[in-house]
């Protein structure tokens, strides 16, 4: 696996600055001065952003200039918290807003979620979650037309393309464009995000054994929030870390929809490795291949095992299984029967929308994402080992 020289700009800062450790009152200090405000509210916030930092500084091994990085981040997100209880006082009707049939996108990292998102995101009646909006679900005061919250995430987009044009092959951050709300879920703290980023093994670990009930009614508050700012009829989220807690998810979004993607493990879990590979590079020069394949080859395995047997105890008439193979064969047929499912109009305005928007976000559009199962010290037979019930399950095919 080829793994490319830092840019320039990220070589000198990591030679001119030393890191140092991260601390949670100097971090909620720093986001009460950038936005004037004082009140974090009463969600829970100190215990698992302890958590998360004491992880970082003890196990993440963050070059300076990741270390920096993942400073202005968590900034940011405290700021949000911040916003998120001001406005709330201002109007606390936003709280009724109803968040009704969501429709939901699930399944493992790299069978299709990212291309089907974006594309029931052309349904004139749905609303989906854009990068700008990610990063910053509440209004910035003053932004009256939303300009310091696109050009936030658009400079986001371009420094990303700079430190890792590798990972923005794998996916693609377009601040426009749909993106998936475990990014509202990670301002609770308690999300995967961080171990898809960095290598933090113990948070990793609390986070597997906290309920989740939390971050989702914080996920649906951050939801009413921007219903507020640009009402629509209904919401299509995305995101693989349902399928590890769908047991939360389905108590805080009862009448959700579920599209549940499927495709060849073999395929699947070396394109996410690869892909977190990448991610972790951007923030560490210590990224050990094969500690996070063994990582991700257990959660998954173990996170779709947990997501199949909810879905045929619970909720099997909640969820419609959809294989990669056929959304890549038939558009217009798989489509039309996602529709049909979740209770959308099919018209021809919609199809030639669909084929429109498939031609422009073509697969390859900003480079081959090249990857081995054996940079990663995986095989198949153990692959295969892991995602048995899964493969028979689907009827999912060898690639």
């Amino acid at each position: 696996m080829e793994v490319k020289q830092r840019p320039f700009l990220v070589r000198a800062f990591n030679f001119f600055r030393i890191g140092s450790s991260l601390d949670s009152k100097r971090l909620m200090r720093a986001a009460q001065q950038k936005t004037g405000l004082d009140d974090f509210g009463n969600d829970p916030l100190i215990d698992p952003l302890d958590k998360l930092l004491a992880s970082i500084n003890s196990e993440a091994a963050l070059h300076p200039f990741g270390q920096f990085i993942t400073r202005q981040r968590l900034i940011n997100v405290l700021a949000n918290r911040l916003r998120v209880v001001d406005l709330l006082k201002i109007h606390p009707e936003i709280l009724d807003i109803e968040i009704e049939q969501p429709i939901i996108i699930t399944g493992l990292q790299r069978t299709g979620t990212t291309r089907l998102h974006r594309l029931l995101s052309n349904h004139p009646t749905v609303r989906s979650l854009r990068s700008w909006e990610a990063l910053n679900p509440v209004p910035f005061e003053g932004d009256t037309h939303n300009k310091k919250r696109i050009q936030f995430a658009k400079t986001a987009e371009t420094a990303l393309k700079y430190m890792s044009p590798a990972f923005f092959a794998i996916h693609p951050v377009e601040h426009e464009a749909p993106e998936e709300d475990i990014l509202l879920n990670d301002m609770s703290f308690i999300s995967t995000v961080p171990e898809a980023t960095m290598h933090v093994p113990t948070y990793a670990k609390w986070v597997e054994k906290e309920s989740h009930l939390f971050p989702y009614s914080y996920l649906k508050k951050l939801l009413q929030i921007l219903s507020w700012q640009h009402p629509k009829e209904r919401w299509v989220l995305k995101s693989p870390q349902y399928l590890e807690f769908l047991e939360e998810a389905h108590q805080v979004f009862p009448d959700a929809k579920y599209i549940h993607t499927y495709r060849d493990p073999l395929k699947v879990i070396p394109s996410f490795c690869s892909m977190v590979f990448q991610s972790r590079r951007i923030f560490s020069d210590k990224v050990d291949a094969r500690e996070l394949s063994q990582h991700w080859l257990r959660k998954n395995s173990y996170m779709m095992n947990d997501a199949m047997k909810f879905w045929q105890e619970h909720a099997s008439d909640h969820v419609l299984h959809v294989s990669y193979y056929d959304m890549m064969n038939d558009l217009h047929g798989e489509m039309k029967k996602i529709y049909d499912f979740v209770g959308l109009s099919y018209s021809p305005e919609i199809a030639d929308a669909l084929t429109q928007h498939n031609a422009i976000n073509r697969q390859n559009k900003y480079g081959v994402h090249q990857y081995q199962a054996q940079d990663f010290g995986l095989s198949h037979q153990e692959i295969d080992d892991h995602f048995s019930l899964y493969r028979q399950t689907f009827s999912i095919p060898y690639e």
